[in-house]
């Protein structure tokens, strides 16, 4: 075990989390530079349900990443999009369970399979600064 960004406790480290932290930090800075930002509030991210990143997680790396930053503080508010799928058979678009994702059976034409349009994604929707 190791210590977490911002803790003393000793707990597991979900690492997969960390680059994504970084590449949502970069995005939140380059939009803020040449803004007159003095302060990141709040950042809305869109997180894709087939993802396996964890909401908290997300949050303690960006605590950890951005103190010093005009981002430090700013609070992370995570929307979890559908997974959208698209049928190989007649190309009709439906939404699918993620427990079901092995098993999907496409609503309007009945066959099995389909292509992912999404719920792998991430990205920033909005920030609201001061």
């Amino acid at each position: 075990m190791a210590v977490s960004p911002g803790t003393t406790n000793r707990v597991p480290i979900r690492m997969h989390e960390l680059p994504i932290t970084e590449s949502i930090l970069r995005v939140v800075l380059r939009h803020a530079e040449g803004q007159n930002v003095r302060r990141v509030v709040t950042i809305r991210l869109r997180i894709g349900r087939l993802s396996d990143l964890e909401d908290e997680w997300i949050q303690r790396y960006f605590d950890y990443l951005s103190a010093g930053t005009v981002a430090e503080g700013a609070r992370l508010e995570i929307e979890r999009t559908p997974v959208v799928m698209r049928c190989s058979a007649c190309g009709a678009s439906y939404e699918a369970e993620t427990g079901r994702m092995g098993d999907l059976v496409c609503p309007a034409c009945g066959e099995r399979g389909g292509t992912l349009l999404s719920g792998r994604e991430y990205h920033v929707k909005e920030m609201e600064v001061q």
